[in-house]
């Protein structure tokens, strides 16, 4: 059963900028450290993080609230498998908004994707309500 679908388009070059004024500052309002070493050591750090904006904004519709509705940018944080798949977690109110929206007797798995094409990032989040 599906829960909630997001997705959400970021433009590179309005990250890069928004990176080039405000540094430090805005990356750690929005990215968890894990985020930040991840796109630190990327040749497209702007792209990494753009990725990553467009995964929070996905995953905040998803959830049904978008940003307007208390779930803070830290509440929700993309990290990679071993592999290289890229997960999303959720921690403080997002965590507890997946948790009021998932049934009894099922688990909440949330699909992520990311892909960009210069000047675009884009991100697609699912989330499932699995049978336990």
């Amino acid at each position: 059963m599906i829960l909630g679908i997001g997705t959400d388009l970021a433009n590179i070059e309005r990250i890069a900028g928004t990176l080039d004024r405000f540094g430090d500052r805005f990356k750690t309002r929005v990215f968890s450290e894990t985020e930040q070493r991840k796109a630190e050591r990327r040749a497209d750090v702007a792209g990494t993080y753009a990725k990553r904006w467009a995964a929070k904004e996905a995953c905040s519709k998803a959830l049904g609230t978008g940003l307007a509705m208390g779930i803070s940018w830290k509440d929700m944080a993309v990290t990679n498998l071993p592999s290289g798949q890229p997960v999303m977690q959720v921690t403080g109110w997002a965590a507890d908004r997946l948790a009021a929206m998932t049934p009894p007797g099922h688990e909440a798995i949330i699909h992520v994707t990311l892909t960009d094409d210069h000047p675009w990032a884009q991100a697609f989040v699912v989330i499932e309500a699995r049978p336990l």
